[in-house]
């Protein structure tokens, strides 16, 4: 397996390290589409601050917008996490084999006792 990962897993590991980013698709996935003021309602910052936030989450590929006159609404693109969760399930996969295998290892060293 490389060291480097590809460029869309960085984006989105990168994206979701700060909480304000993940309570933003928190909220995003318990509400749906939401105005940019909606989302921005609940946290103690400034408005160009979630502006900046949802940037980089767009840019990550996580969220999308949409223009309907005034109002900018935003919402999570489906199967936006995909990229994570095979990745996530991969790492699964890869250390229960681990450590079934040092289960199977530390069983074979083991001593057996006798029954008195």
């Amino acid at each position: 397996m490389s060291a480097a990962q590809p460029p869309q897993l960085d984006n989105l590991f990168g994206a979701l390290a700060d909480p304000t980013r993940r309570a933003i698709i928190d909220r995003l996935l318990a509400r749906g589409e939401l105005s940019v003021g909606e989302v921005a309602a609940p946290f103690d910052i400034s408005t160009p601050a979630i502006t900046r936030h949802l940037q980089v989450l767009e840019a990550a590929g996580l969220i999308e917008r949409r223009v309907e006159r005034q109002w900018r609404y935003v919402r999570v693109r489906a199967n936006a996490l995909a990229p994570m969760e095979n990745w996530l399930a991969r790492q699964r996969q890869h250390w229960s084999a681990a450590l079934d295998r040092m289960e199977a290892v530390a069983a074979a060293q083991t001593p057996r006792r006798r029954k008195s």
